[in-house]
């Protein structure tokens, strides 16, 4: 056991909107009974990109005894693409260039890399 930053999920305010599953690139988030569960802790890098696009505020971060991170498993899984997922500013996908959630406006969005320069800038 290790002690380590690992996401953590309220089910109580989770609705099962699937949001935060693609933003988990190491595949540790799954919906399962319509709640989104950390199916293997040794998945979960802790970094939290996740928590941004949580529309109801489920996802946390704690530090906690757990497994440790499993580099060789997570880059193992398959890798998934959810093609709703789109740059809210040039409607680009996944598939067309690289995305990240953000806030902007009080909303949790994705934009991509082309359009993010422009969001900072202006």
């Amino acid at each position: 056991m290790a002690k380590r930053l690992i996401v953590k999920i309220d089910e109580d305010k989770c609705t099962g909107c699937g949001k935060c599953v693609s933003p988990c690139a190491e595949g540790a988030i799954q919906i399962i009974n319509g709640k989104a569960k950390v199916v293997a802790e040794e998945l979960c890098d802790g970094m939290g990109f996740c928590i941004g696009v949580c529309p109801e505020g489920a996802i946390t971060i704690e530090e906690r005894e757990t497994i440790p991170f499993d580099l060789r498993k997570a880059e193992s899984q398959p890798k998934t693409t959810d093609v709703s997922i789109k740059c809210f500013s040039c409607g680009c996908g996944e598939q067309d260039n690289y995305l990240m959630p953000v806030r902007h406006n009080m909303e949790s969005l994705w934009v991509c890399t082309r359009c993010l320069p422009k969001l900072i800038h202006g």
